[in-house]
């Protein structure tokens, strides 16, 4: 059960990680600046690996107990394959060595930035996006490394009567070590967008509006705490959230694909090959893509985003072309080349929607500025409406995109139900396979704005300063357009993984020696039983209390996690903001220039509050899959991932758009627009701002691996679901 083009998987990872060195040595080769670039670097480098090293004590206290549950589970009662515990181990290891990578690399990064900056914008340009490029091409090598490592081991080890049931079982162990990445990723999440979100607001609402001195200035004491947050919240988190959102599209429909071809064994190893493929290829074109971006001195931020859409557009037109070759080497329709399609085009038009909603070169977020004429209230209110009103159109583009690659998959029939979600999960597969370029539009966010406040706290020049700052305004977007492309992801792979849901309760219930269900006056064998027959077994429609039960849980999953992260922000936020004003009222001399402020002791206040803050809300996203199909069944369940898929995609992408435009707005009135720094409309720009933190880097980012997570936690539970 194997094929030549399987060995182009790991063959793809290994380019990846190599051309990931290879940019990293050259960022590595270039300066850091001066003395004081070189010490502010080093200060936010070490509170970052000091923060890291915490969260992953914390969070492998938590693997360890989940590793015990789930081996108890496969060698105790048999409810679960041996192998779950250690991929489900592999998948958080690897999740969190991507962030790691990432976070190393930009914590070099910033100050070499800022000191290309001192060159021209295109330099500056040029050595953040290749670092973040580092990210991005960490996270998808790794991962295809991952994949392909497994594949390999299980083929070799797993024995089934026949080769369809060994692929079907194969596949859906692999989806296990997703739960791992998602774990993994959600506290990596958390955490950080609780540390950088509570040194943000501190060093804001104290520094900026009460002292009134600009953004990233050395006498705030919160300043290095909000650098080493921009680290672990938007570039570790980040980096674990999409190696998870990448390995999670891949897995369900190679599983997917497996249970469509059950009677075509020969085409269903392909039908499982072609994701990875189609992901394979996607590295190459990605890193066309990215030696594509340059840009002139003096860009405007138009032709900045244009630089970076030239590089993704690039290689988001020759996946196509990729894809019809991959289909036509596997012997598959052609039709499923039109998912693909389905799912890049998707992908486009929620970046596109979002661009327009959070960048202030249009007319949104400018409106959200002009309303700080009448002070913050109306900023906030302006913000929150159009953050409502830009899940529109997402929305409509998820619609269309789900029932396009459906349709495509199944020869445009809709009772063709297998083929139908194995296209919906091709489509996300397409929506991502450009990753490494697109993450490293987004992990170069980060690496800009911690370049400003390099450059601001060195005092480096006006002229640096405003191009590092035009550069972190591009981040702004990108990062927001970023987030787009998480949870569009998030949505389609959310589908696939309900119906993976279904196949992993197949293999509960034959494991469990369930072989016949009884469905009115029909007997059917397990394992030949098709969707429909499993919702008919288990009554899973809307009549059905249980699962009305389920979609309200679920729906109500998303906002208490997003109230118990933002509530978690407020909190910390509180402490460093009594911080900050403590030592600007004990510390003779800070605000005169004249003495250094406790940084350490902000970094150490945003790093606690964030360790004790993150575990409860991740606990909870765990906890609740389990209490659910305990209580109401496998009808129970399903409703509940419904549920929160729904409530979870529309409720992200206001929260990330909504904070993207208010961020935006203050920049652009920073600019010089409207009054610009110091004015009232700046300041009212300034809480509106703050409000939308952990609007756009805690709470909305978060709610696209929790609806991941639960899916992952109800395909690990299926054993013992499928049985109560």
């Amino acid at each position: 059960m194997q094929n030549g083009l399987f060995w182009i998987v790991p063959l793809c990872a290994v380019i990846a990680l190599g051309f990931a060195g290879i940019f990293f040595k050259a960022m590595m080769k270039e300066s850091e600046g001066t003395d004081v670039m070189k010490r502010i670097a080093g200060h936010v480098r070490a509170g970052a690996m000091a923060y890291l090293r915490q969260q992953y004590c914390v969070v492998g206290v938590v693997f360890i107990v989940l590793c015990v549950l789930f081996a108890w589970m496969a060698y105790g009662p048999g409810l679960q394959n041996g192998w779950v515990w250690f991929a489900f181990l592999t998948g958080g290891f690897f999740s969190g060595l991507a962030g790691y990578i990432g976070m190393k690399t930009a914590t070099y990064a910033s100050a070499r930035t800022a000191n290309a900056a001192r060159r021209s914008l295109n330099d500056g340009l040029k050595i953040a996006f290749r670092s973040g490029a580092v990210m991005g091409l960490v996270v998808v090598g790794l991962a295809l490394l991952d994949i392909s490592l497994w594949w390999w081991v299980l083929n070799y080890f797993v024995d089934e009567p026949s080769a369809a049931e060994k692929t079907i079982m194969i596949t859906t162990t692999m989806l296990t070590f997703g739960m791992g990445a998602s774990t993994q990723a959600l506290f990596a999440r958390v955490g950080g967008g609780i540390f950088t979100k509570a040194a943000d607001v501190g060093a804001d609402l104290v520094g900026k509006v009460e002292a009134g001195i600009p953004e990233d200035d050395p006498r705030n004491p919160a300043t290095i705490a909000d650098n080493v947050g921009d680290n672990v919240g938007d570039v570790a988190g980040m980096g674990a959230d999409l190696y998870e959102s990448y390995c999670g599209s891949i897995l369900a429909t190679a599983a997917l694909g497996a249970a469509a071809f059950r009677a075509e064994p020969d085409v269903q190893f392909n039908a499982v090959l072609a994701p990875m493929l189609i992901a394979a290829f996607g590295v190459i074109l990605s890193l066309l893509g990215i030696f594509m971006v340059r840009t002139r001195e003096g860009a405007s931020q138009q032709q900045l985003l244009r630089a970076l859409d030239k590089g993704i557009n690039f290689s988001s037109v020759l996946i196509v072309a990729a894809s019809f070759l991959v289909v036509h080497l596997l012997g598959l329709s052609y039709w499923i080349c039109g998912s693909v399609i389905v799912g890049l085009l998707t992908g486009i038009v929620i970046g596109k929607a979002t661009e327009y909603y959070t960048s202030h070169a249009y007319k949104p977020t400018r409106d959200i500025a002009k309303s700080a004429a009448t002070g913050p209230a109306t900023v906030i209110i302006k913000g929150i409406g159009t953050g409502m009103i830009s899940t529109a159109i997402p929305v409509f583009a998820i619609v269309v995109g789900i029932i396009l690659a459906f349709l495509f998959a199944a020869d445009f029939n809709f009772s063709n139900v297998s083929m139908g979600l194995y296209g919906v999960g091709i489509a996300a597969v397409g929506m991502l396979s450009t990753l490494g370029i697109t993450l490293a539009t987004d992990a170069y966010g980060p690496i800009a704005d911690n370049a400003g406040g390099n450059a601001e706290m060195s005092q480096l020049g006006e002229e640096v300063r405003h191009r590092t700052d035009a550069l972190d305004a591009l981040g702004n977007t990108t990062a927001a357009t970023g987030k787009g492309f998480a949870i569009g992801s998030a949505a389609l792979t959310g589908l696939a993984l309900i119906a993976s849901y279904i196949e992993e309760i197949r293999i509960g219930l034959t494991r469990a020696g369930e072989h016949v269900l009884t469905i009115g006056e029909r007997v059917v064998n397990t394992v030949d039983a098709s969707l429909a027959d499993f919702m008919h077994y288990y009554d899973i429609t809307l009549m059905n209390p249980k699962v009305l039960a389920g979609i309200f849980i679920g729906s109500m999953m998303a906002f208490v996690f997003c109230g118990l992260t933002m509530n978690a922000v407020g909190r910390a936020a509180q402490k460093m903001v009594n911080e900050v004003r403590r030592q600007f009222r004990e510390i003779k001399g800070i605000l005169a220039g004249t003495a250094e402020p406790d940084y350490a002791r902000c970094v150490e206040i945003s790093t606690r509050g964030a360790q004790r803050e993150m575990v409860f809300p991740s606990v909870l996203a765990i906890i609740v899959p389990i209490v659910v199909g305990f209580v109401f069944g496998v009808s129970g369940v399903v409703g509940l991932l419904a549920g929160g898929l729904g409530s979870g995609f529309v409720l992200a992408v206001f929260m990330a758009n909504a904070g993207g435009a208010w961020d935006n707005a203050k920049k652009y009135i920073e600019e010089g627009n409207l009054g610009g720094k110091g004015s009232d409309t700046h300041k009212a720009t300034v809480i509106g701002d703050t409000v939308g933190d952990p609007f756009k880097d805690t709470s909305g980012p978060s709610l696209n691996i929790l609806i991941k997570l639960m899916s992952m936690v109800a395909i690990v539970m299926a054993g013992v679901t499928c049985l109560l």
